[in-house]
């Protein structure tokens, strides 16, 4: 991708002001702890090795040129520092232009503008966090190129503000999290209520992390995710009026919470509170079964995620439960489920290395007979977080 990012570079900005500045972050898959990361619980993603380039050049005005060769439609996108409401309709630059106002409003405007060049080999749409790493991208480049003092998890953080407060998208930090923070050959746990976290070996001996696209596109911004949210808010509402100072759902036992689940008097905030605790208290328990190496446990945990996320939260599709349902009845999957925001995207699944070529076969034939649609599917590993790419990395 570093070729053809530098080349259309070249060819749209031009290089008689001097050669661009490279950067990478990555996509991310979640493979257990889902709607968990707003609802003060555990996720367990890891950083993907497949992700965003771009190439950045400092200005000497104000102005930002901003090209992406995924949308090669929309052309360049022009616009400056100053502004402070989103481009019109659903531009992919607001992502690049929400950071820019998160920095802002954290005293780190930057003094001149920018020309930049993107490309990503991210599906969009498919739950693997292509915004986010265009969100960790953008903040990687801004830090490196005016020097700014601050951390990996701050540009985490910062991408998540521009989602929540810029592109109006309630989501969590994990994603931004994973993108920044990632670990070649590990998932990271992580404590969304403290940032605490850890990194796990992923050790999948014997098998491989097979992510498998629907091609049915979510558009989260304008779907039922900010319901989800908000459903989750009244249920911890409810909760504290029978107990007092609750900071989170995440915060509850399974036990406690079924205990106390009556004082939710909406059937469907109960549902949504349910898949919460629980999937909280699964995630927690598959870091541990990683940890112990027992994949067996660790894929039925994956299983019941999914059942989870199909009724209670109800952010599945039939498309994606049907991938999920092929993966159950293959022999040598250790466990699959949706992963990503819901309402499209993709599964990821635990392949036994000797059943991986007829997981894929069957998968794909079967998908295709049942819904009409041609899944891709990637078998992926762990890497590295957000960072500029030196000669020597390239």
């Amino acid at each position: 991708m570093t070729g053809e990012v530098l080349a259309a570079f070249a060819r749209q900005f031009g290089l008689e002001a001097g050669q661009p500045r490279l950067f990478f972050a990555p996509g991310r898959v979640n493979l257990i702890g889902e709607h968990t990361d707003y609802n003060g619980g555990h996720v367990f993603p890891c950083a993907l090795t497949m992700g965003t380039v771009c190439a950045a050049r400092v200005r000497g005005d104000r102005r930002l040129r901003l090209l992406s060769l995924n949308f090669p439609d929309a052309g360049v996108v022009e616009t400056d520092l100053d502004r402070t409401v989103p481009l019109p309709g659903e531009c992919w630059a607001n992502y690049v232009l929400g950071v820019v106002r998160a920095f802002a409003a954290e005293g780190l405007a930057p003094a001149r503008g920018l020309d930049i060049a993107f490309y990503g080999d991210i599906p969009a749409g498919a739950g693997l966090s292509s915004s986010a790493a265009l969100e960790v991208l953008t903040g990687t480049a801004l830090r490196e190129l005016f020097g700014f003092p601050v951390s990996p998890t701050q540009v985490a953080l910062l991408g998540q503000r521009a989602e929540n407060e810029f592109i109006g998208l309630s989501c969590g930090i994990m994603d931004q999290f994973a993108s920044a923070m990632g670990r070649r050959g590990h998932a990271i746990f992580l404590d969304t209520a403290t940032l605490e976290y850890a990194y796990a070996p992923l050790a999948l001996d014997g098998a491989k992390l097979v992510i498998v696209n629907s091609m049915v596109k979510h558009a989260l911004a304008g779907s039922a995710y900010n319901d989800r949210r908000r459903e989750c808010a009244r249920a911890l509402e409810a909760l504290r009026a029978v107990k007092p100072g609750l900071a989170s759902l995440g915060a509850l036992a399974p036990e406690e919470f079924d205990a106390l689940a009556g004082a939710i008097p909406d059937e469907v905030c109960r549902r949504r509170a349910r898949h919460a605790v629980y999937e909280n208290a699964r995630t927690r328990s598959a870091f541990d079964a990683l940890q112990a190496g027992d994949l067996a446990r660790f894929g039925a945990l994956m299983n019941a995620s999914h059942v989870s996320l199909r009724d209670d939260y109800a952010v599945s599709c039939p498309e994606v439960d049907t991938l999920a349902a092929l993966a159950w009845e293959t022999p040598g999957v250790l466990g699959s489920r949706i992963t990503g925001g819901g309402f499209g995207g993709c599964t990821v699944s635990i392949v036994r290395d000797d059943a991986a070529a007829d997981f894929a076969g069957t998968v794909a034939r079967e998908y295709a007979r049942k819904t009409g649609l041609t899944p891709q599917i990637y078998t992926v590993s762990a890497g590295d977080g957000a960072r500029e790419l030196k000669e020597e990395t390239l």
